[in-house]
């Protein structure tokens, strides 16, 4: 049997601080033969059906208001960000995102979701979200659709993140599954201590 690295995991943050790991393990299943992995990557609403709808599809974090983005956030319950960070963290990542055409103020995020990796092999989703006004609208499956077709369409093949239990059904629906070599992610945090000491 073949040895695999481990892989990295995301942990979500939900209101009131940081969540004890582990948190469910998902993984793309990449077990399936081709055409389950091209039926996995197609979308389910088009991108002119969802302009119809009065949502423009963004690849990238050009014209993205960050300010916008934290406060979908905070409103889905993730902690709000430094926006400079927020901004360098786009930087590195592969982004998918909704633009409310109908809004007054441009780069408004309906949904949202980024990935991050090494661009060749390995690939970690962070920061799904959707405005909680539209939830329920397929907005959700609609950039995740898109960011793993993109991923995958580079050639990455290992897409993982980790889960809250009451959206493991969304993710399993995409296509992603427990982890399929029952690798446990692991989280380092520094200690109170150890952050006030290098702060001063």
């Amino acid at each position: 049997m073949q040895m695999q690295a481990a892989r990295p995991r995301v942990g979500v943050r939900p209101r009131g601080g940081i969540r004890p790991f582990p948190l469910p393990t998902l993984s793309f299943n990449n077990n399936s033969n081709r055409s389950a992995c091209a039926c996995a990557c197609a979308v389910s609403v088009s991108d002119s059906e969802l302009a119809a709808r009065g949502f423009a599809v963004r690849r990238s974090s050009t014209g993205l208001d960050v300010g916008a983005l934290n406060e979908v956030f905070a409103r889905v319950g993730f902690p709000r960000r430094q926006e400079e960070r927020l901004r360098r963290a786009l930087e590195h990542s592969e982004v998918v995102w909704l633009e409310d055409s109908a809004s007054s103020s441009a780069g408004r995020p309906v949904a949202f979701a980024r990935a991050a990796g090494d661009g060749v092999f390995n690939a970690v989703v962070w920061d799904v979200v959707v405005e909680p006004s539209c939830q329920g609208l397929g907005l959700g499956r609609a950039v995740m659709e898109r960011l793993v077709a993109d991923l995958r369409g580079k050639g990455v093949s290992n897409i993982a993140l980790y889960a809250e239990p009451r959206v493991v059904g969304f993710y399993r629906l995409l296509g992603f599954a427990m982890d399929p070599d029952a690798i446990r992610g692991m989280a380092f945090y520094r200690s109170r201590q150890q952050i006030q000491n290098t702060s001063s």
